[in-house]
């Protein structure tokens, strides 16, 4: 079978190559899965360049891809929840990406079933962003009634987040360009703020949570618009002590990650607030559970240009360089 295989790391100039190598088979807990799409982020784009070695160190050369849609073909001799034919999706799990392939193996608990109303192609953008929005909401321990403020979530991550949230019955804030006004609230928002005209932080004030997507400044303000005791999880911040210890880091990675986060932890303990930092993992529950919100909502998902696998490196210097109004995706 085709695989995109990543050989060295490298910073700039990288190429996955497509190889052919032989076509795995599921051990008993898992299933064996002909991939029609696969999901291009910016996460294939940091493990490419070596930026999440301290987290995750990969053994290469490994095959790429994060997330994918495909049907099942065979199943291992312990799954009875699923069966040849299912069309499922998932998150690859951190120890074992491998998306970018015709086919691939993964044990039963981490993948769903497909809303039946996504076309692949759509269903492809799903599980890594939706879990993470999913997973950001777990950590941040959020309580039906609060208000959740997401930075910057007129993009993919928010149009998978604000349904989410709401489906956990949040009053959900967002801010960005007033073009996308219209879109953001018909997904669930409660309050849009455009951020050419308005402060968010002149706006609003004790708020119970914080989802950041932007990082940089733009974090340490969100800070000023949390109430005492509220939370904050930053999907581009840097990673600190208590994400060392929720991911089982090595004591070094948990010193080093600990003096890292350090900044963060200080600007929140002076109000009694809490900093998060999300690495998404793979977890078939959570996205089954995320399935049935979709077909509830009836969610749509953006789609920004679909590539031929043979042109994946187009579509991950795309996703590194260009503009997206959607997601990117690959086919096979």
């Amino acid at each position: 079978m085709r695989a995109a295989r990543l050989n060295s790391y490298s910073k700039k100039d990288f190429q996955l190559s497509i190889e052919q190598i032989e076509k795995p088979t599921p051990h008993a807990q898992e299933v064996l899965v002909k991939v029609s799409m696969a999901g291009v982020n910016p996460l294939d784009n940091m493990i490419t360049a070596g930026e999440v070695k301290l987290i995750v160190p990969y053994k290469l050369p490994i095959t790429a891809g994060n997330e994918f849609v495909g049907v099942i073909e065979s199943i291992g001799a312990d799954v009875t929840n699923y069966q040849v034919g299912d069309r499922i999706y998932a998150r690859m799990p951190l120890g074992k990406i491998g998306a970018f392939a015709e086919y691939l193996t993964i044990d039963h608990k981490e993948i769903a079933l497909v809303p039946n109303y996504l076309s692949d192609e759509e269903a492809a953008s799903v599980p890594l962003t939706a879990l993470t929005a999913y997973q950001a909401l777990e950590l941040l321990n959020v309580k039906p009634g609060k208000t959740l403020f997401i930075s910057g979530g007129t993009g993919g991550f928010g149009a998978m987040a604000i349904p989410i949230a709401k489906a956990f019955g949040l009053k959900v804030i967002t801010n960005g360009g007033l073009d996308n006004k219209n879109r953001v609230l018909a997904l669930g928002a409660d309050q849009f703020i455009d951020y050419k005209t308005e402060d968010y932080t002149k706006v609003l004030t004790d708020i119970d949570y914080v989802i950041d997507t932007l990082g940089g400044e733009e974090l340490i303000k969100q800070f000023t618009i949390l109430k005492e005791g509220g939370a904050i999880v930053s999907l581009k911040g840097g990673p600190n002590h208590s994400f060392a210890k929720r991911m089982n880091l090595s004591f070094f990675k948990t010193f080093l990650f600990g003096m890292v986060g350090r900044k963060y932890d200080k600007l929140a303990s002076k109000n009694n607030q809490t900093y998060h930092f999300i690495f998404v993992k793979s977890n078939g529950k959570q996205l089954s559970n995320i399935s049935k919100i979709f077909e509830e909502k009836q969610i749509k998902t953006s789609v920004d240009k679909v590539f031929d696998f043979k042109d994946i490196n187009l579509a991950l210097d795309k996703v590194k360089n260009g503009r997206s109004s959607g997601k990117t995706i690959i086919k096979f």
